[in-house]
């Protein structure tokens, strides 16, 4: 690859962080204050973590390429150290354009400050003059869909408004590379589908774009290329395909096991009779569906009291916290005292739209009928996504509910236990 089709060349970058830990446990602000009278020459411990590690690749120019990795594998560092946020510990990064970033929503906005006032002020901070900014004031302003609330401060907007006008202004300033961080996970489907569009043109337009997102179609489906990390290092750096596959391996290799504590536990005085003790989403890769297909989870149970027969809930909820659907399944018959039990769990052919999502899943017995009663309940765990389906569309066209909400006359639950096939 020649240096002129480089729009970003990372050499060796790393970037350290020192996490202090006091050497002594201190309960109180008076018992630390008397160590410290006590002590004075007692210095606290320093621990280095490394969030990046020799990273090396190209980005190239007039392309979209992805970040991809699990959860703290340095993709958000790595943009921030790309957006100059942060400097790198050690290496050397070569940028050949002007850097134009969103990595949260609305970084940059005064909240006191009108629609038209902000879109001045953050064009500003990321470079452009004043007469640049006018030049696209119209175009932003129609993309954002706020022109009825120009004049009204940003703290009155809504969250889609934020970061539509947020993305906007991003997207529409004359940088040649433009930095994304999960702008996609947020806002409804209409400007998901824009920001797509987006993207795609200013790739088409010779610009630069260097995207996080957790959502593997998304990342299918724009992408010409991909990095995936792991642990802070480069794994594979090319093919979106390489990197989707080599994040599936991961997942699938044991990293995807969400193991429960008390801190995700609803109730900690509920009797745990048949305890949550960790979980597992299906998918290719983890955690990842198409609309309008099959859901798959495992859920890791034991028995700590002898009881007659358990059954499963889950209530699933939108990643602004909205419940999108709740579930009971029929009683089946409690493993033995101490014995810890599978049960593999498939929503067939669920109807949410793409978005992000997580369950509150719960062991307990009884139903709607005669009354139940909870042994064990996980709030907020096993998240997961729901990728664009093209061949899903029109059933969704064809149905008048609220886009994203699930339809219970549908939804149906499958349990297997041991070696039995349960209908839940």
């Amino acid at each position: 690859m020649s240096s002129s089709d480089v729009a970003v060349s990372l050499r060796n970058v790393g970037k350290s962080y020192e996490i202090r830990q006091s050497s002594g446990q201190h309960i109180t602000l008076a018992e630390h204050m008397l160590s410290r009278v006590r002590h004075p020459r007692r210095s606290s411990q320093k621990k280095t973590f490394w969030a990046l590690q020799e990273v090396d690749a190209d980005i190239e120019r007039g392309k979209v390429t992805a970040l991809v990795g699990r959860n703290g594998a340095g993709k958000s560092t790595l943009l921030k150290v790309l957006s100059r946020i942060t400097a790198p510990t050690t290496g050397r990064i070569e940028v050949d354009g002007r850097i134009g970033s969103l990595l949260e929503v609305g970084t940059g906005f005064h909240p006191e400050l009108t629609g038209r006032e902000n879109i001045y002020l953050n064009g500003s901070i990321l470079g452009m003059s004043r007469a640049e900014v006018s030049r696209q004031f119209d175009a932003i302003v129609a993309f954002a869909g706020v022109e009825a609330f120009l004049e009204t401060p940003v703290k009155r907007y809504s969250s889609g408004m934020y970061v539509r006008l947020a993305f906007a202004v991003a997207s529409h300033l004359d940088t040649e590379i433009l930095i994304v961080d999960e702008v996609l996970a947020v806002g409804d489907q209409d400007f998901q589908r824009q920001c797509l569009g987006k993207l795609g043109a200013l790739a088409t337009d010779g610009r630069t774009v260097v995207l996080v997102s957790h959502n593997m179609g998304v990342v299918k489906q724009i992408a010409d290329r991909a990095i995936l990390l792991r642990d802070g290092r480069v794994a594979s750096c090319g093919s979106v395909e390489d990197a989707i596959a080599g994040y599936a391996h991961q997942e699938a290799s044991g990293e995807g096991l969400e193991t429960f504590t008390d801190k995700d536990r609803w109730d900690l005085q509920l009797g745990r009779e048949v305890e949550l003790i960790s979980g597992r989403m299906g998918g290719s890769p983890a955690g990842f569906f198409a609309a309008m297909q099959d859901i798959t989870f495992d859920l890791n149970v034991r028995a700590n009291q002898a009881v007659a027969c358990v059954r499963v809930s889950l209530t699933l909820s939108a990643s602004s916290g909205e419940p999108v659907g709740t579930s009971f399944s029929e009683q089946f018959d409690a493993p033995a005292i101490g014995e810890a039990t599978t049960l593999s769990v498939r929503i067939p052919n669920l109807t949410l739209a793409p978005g992000r999502y997580h369950m509150a899943v719960a062991t307990g017995t009884g139903d709607a009928r005669t009354g139940h009663r909870d042994y064990d309940v996980i709030t907020r765990s096993l998240p997961f996504e729901v990728a664009p389906n093209e061949g899903a569309n029109g059933a969704f066209e064809n149905w008048q509910g609220h886009w994203g909400r699930l339809r219970l006359d549908r939804l149906i639950v499958e349990a297997k236990v041991a070696n039995a096939c349960l209908a839940v």
